[in-house]
């Protein structure tokens, strides 16, 4: 019997390791509930964060960040977070790290940690299939619609179009399906988005008229739980999970080929 005892015992043990190996690694992750990745976003800015018909979140980043806490782990919490808050809102610890689709720039990273580059955008022209612009070069003269005040509005005078400003986008694409303008300038995921999920018959040009990375941003102070996303990252790239991940979404694979990568802390 005793025999019996230890043997079932060790057995018990041995099945428990993984469990006790992830919360061992968890707790070294500078996290704010140990177990827990808890995780700003809108909610509210597809195709990055959305709420389906049936109330759940989904997403491009979404969609990325349970799949980085499922590698570490971790259970994945969302939290939703208006924009303007999202700073401040990592800077007092309200949660250990943000997934919303920010830019990153020199300015930004002087006041917080950004992960590798996760997803590449920037300004691309939406066309009709049959449209004779090709590329930024052939805008001069043509009639080009842009989100009102916005840097893609300005891409468009610098070009030499002839401008014509919306609410939002949706509402200039929605004019150049009536033949009103010849493209319409915006932020390239979107534009995919909009293409794919309207059933509309335009495409993008090949080149950008800008270009950014995004990244998922931390507050200083916690390299390990910045390694550990990147790790996975890289590793979610590498084996094509992101690409099968993110491509339903958008209709291609928008990682970027040479990423941001994170500036020492």
């Amino acid at each position: 019997m005793k025999l019996k005892s230890i043997l079932l015992f060790a057995t018990m043990v041995t099945a428990s390791l993984p469990f006790f190996a992830a919360n061992a690694a968890s707790d070294d992750l500078e996290l704010l509930k140990p177990g827990v990745l808890q995780v700003a976003t809108e909610g509210t800015d597809p195709p990055y964060s959305m709420r389906m018909p049936n109330g759940q979140l989904d997403g491009l980043e979404i969609r990325v960040m349970k799949e980085v806490a499922r590698r570490l782990h971790l259970q994945y919490q969302p939290v939703i977070t208006k924009w303007d808050s999202i700073l401040v809102g990592l800077q007092a610890n309200q949660f250990d790290m943000s997934s919303a689709a920010m830019d990153i720039t020199p300015a930004r990273q002087k006041a917080i940690v950004f992960s590798d580059g996760w997803i590449e955008s920037g300004g691309r022209i939406i066309i009709p299939k049959d449209s004779a612009i090709k590329s930024a070069q052939d805008l001069k003269n043509k009639r080009i619609g842009a989100q009102v005040s916005s840097t893609y509005a300005q891409l468009a005078v610098d070009h030499g179009a002839i401008l014509k400003n919306y609410v939002d986008v949706t509402a200039a694409v929605q004019d150049m399906v009536n033949g009103n303008i010849d493209g319409v300038i915006n932020d390239s995921i979107g534009n995919a988005y909009l293409i794919q999920d309207m059933h509309l018959p335009f495409t993008q040009t090949p080149d950008y008229v800008s270009r950014i990375q995004k990244g998922f941003a931390f507050k200083k102070g916690k390299p390990h739980l910045v390694a550990a996303v990147n790790k996975a990252l890289a590793e979610m790239k590498a084996d094509g999970t992101y690409a099968k991940l993110v491509t339903p979404i958008v209709g291609f694979d928008p990682a970027p080929k040479n990423p941001v990568r994170t500036l020492p802390q």
